[in-house]
């Protein structure tokens, strides 16, 4: 009798258990990044004072709140991009004309070419996408903490609050480029360089301002181990160019353009796709060429003669 108490006891602890963290982790996705409050304030000071101090003094004590209060205490399936517009619109600053750079399918090649503003200025390396890049974050409805256990993915609600501040951030960002717009695309990409479906697509594209942009170049970089699924002219990328020609647009585009496959090879220098020609002469180091030798002893044997004959016109 003993026994089988202790087993049902046992059962019903491991039944409560494993009900326990199911209501716990309510969500597929990862739950928020730890310490966001100090990550997000600290990156308001960093961009502000290193990175881009153009932008002048902000608030990143009122920044953080206007972010939090955007999704804390809320459905987390139940957020829109305009509850972020407080943040965005204390966080906003200038994006200098022919800065932009749009992309998809390469974001970390994107932020090693854009070079934190040095090159152009990627939506990551305006202060709103600087605050949220590459973290996580969701609340929990009723509540006034964070969720660090799950956050809800895309495919299981598409208004959660990453996604939506992604959207908002992505639409600001278009709103306020203007000049010579740039867009890489990974020529490499499964299903295309140009998702017809996706926030360039969605978000960015219908958000162009075409009375403040001269000209959108394209350019549509492989990866250097290939394949090469997509180019200018074709597939998808004809898919994006007649779009935006279609929208009063001046388009152009170029295929593995050069300054991105030279950042690709600092990386893969061995690479037979980084062998370049080059015009002039490759300087030379090390031991001297029987030629340069050669070279070299006329030029003594010159010198010679010039002071022997100086020499003689003394004497």
């Amino acid at each position: 009798m003993n026994s089988l108490f202790l087993s049902l006891l046992l059962v019903s602890l491991l039944f409560m258990k494993s009900f326990s963290e199911g209501q716990g982790k309510k969500w597929k996705g990862e739950g928020t990044t730890q310490n966001l409050e100090s990550i997000v304030i600290g990156r308001c000071y960093e961009y502000t004072i290193i990175v881009n101090p153009s932008v002048g003094e902000k608030n990143c004590s009122a920044l953080w709140e206007a972010f939090k209060n955007a999704f804390i205490k809320k459905d987390p399936c139940n957020i829109l991009p305009t509850d972020y517009e407080l943040f965005i619109n204390l966080s906003l600053h200038t994006i200098p004309p022919n800065k932009s750079l749009f992309w998809e399918n390469n974001q970390l090649l994107v932020s090693r070419f854009a070079d934190k503003t040095r090159r152009y200025m990627s939506l990551a390396d305006t202060l709103f996408g600087f605050f949220g890049d590459l973290l996580n974050w969701c609340g929990q409805a009723n509540s006034t903490g964070l969720d660090y256990d799950s956050c809800p993915t895309t495919e299981e609600c598409e208004n959660n609050a990453v996604e939506s501040f992604w959207r908002m951030a992505s639409m600001t960002y278009a709103q306020h480029s203007s000049g010579v717009i740039h867009v890489l695309l990974n020529g490499s990409a499964e299903g295309g360089a140009y998702p017809v479906k996706g926030f360039f697509a969605d978000f960015e594209i219908p958000n162009l301002q075409k009375d403040k942009i001269s000209e959108v170049v394209i350019w549509v970089v492989d990866d250097l181990e290939g394949p090469d699924r997509d180019s200018c002219g074709i597939h998808t990328v004809e898919i994006l160019e007649n779009r935006l020609k279609n929208l009063g647009h001046n388009v152009t585009c170029t295929d593995n353009y050069k300054s991105v496959i030279f950042l690709l090879c600092v990386d893969h220098p061995d690479h037979s796709k980084c062998a370049f020609s080059s015009s002039a002469p490759a300087a030379q180091r090390g031991p001297i060429s029987s030629d340069r030798r050669g070279s070299w002893s006329k030029l003594m044997f010159v010198t010679f003669v010039g002071f022997l004959f100086r020499s003689a016109l003394v004497y």
